[in-house]
């Protein structure tokens, strides 16, 4: 794979020639491994698989297996731009605080942990939210 540099186009659509060898890795382990290698936070929800940290939910795994992560608004601009994607669903719904991971970027857990642990740092940054009782 050319180049290794995560913010290059090419590091991205190289994914395409080496999409997710491993079939037998259900989506929910895959979702799994990339919170393990984010020792701040851990994952919630057993029918809705999610992260959430400051009364933000940050991370999701919707029930077609894809994942979105929130971020900013610049940021998801460019993101979407920069992996050809567009925002997250769930459940029919449109997130729009969410970027869908592509899923020729599932083998790149160490790229997904980093933009998982950028997305803690964005919803950390914001003023804490309460729940209503």
């Amino acid at each position: 794979m050319g180049n290794t540099n995560p913010n290059s186009s090419e590091y991205v659509h190289s994914y395409l020639l080496h999409y997710l060898n491993d079939m037998d890795l259900s989506r929910l382990e895959l979702y799994d491994k990339i919170i393990e290698k984010c020792p701040r936070f851990e994952r919630k929800g057993k029918s809705m698989p999610h992260t959430s940290a400051n009364g933000y939910m940050f991370t999701a795994l919707n029930k077609d297996g894809e994942i979105g992560v929130r971020f900013s608004k610049e940021v998801q601009e460019k993101y979407m731009k920069r992996f050809g994607t567009s925002f997250y669903r769930s459940y029919g719904a449109i997130m729009k605080g969410y970027v869908l991971i592509p899923k020729m970027m599932f083998n790149d857990l160490d790229y997904l942990a980093d933009l998982f642990d950028e997305s803690y740092d964005h919803v950390m940054s914001l003023p804490p939210k309460t729940s209503k009782d």
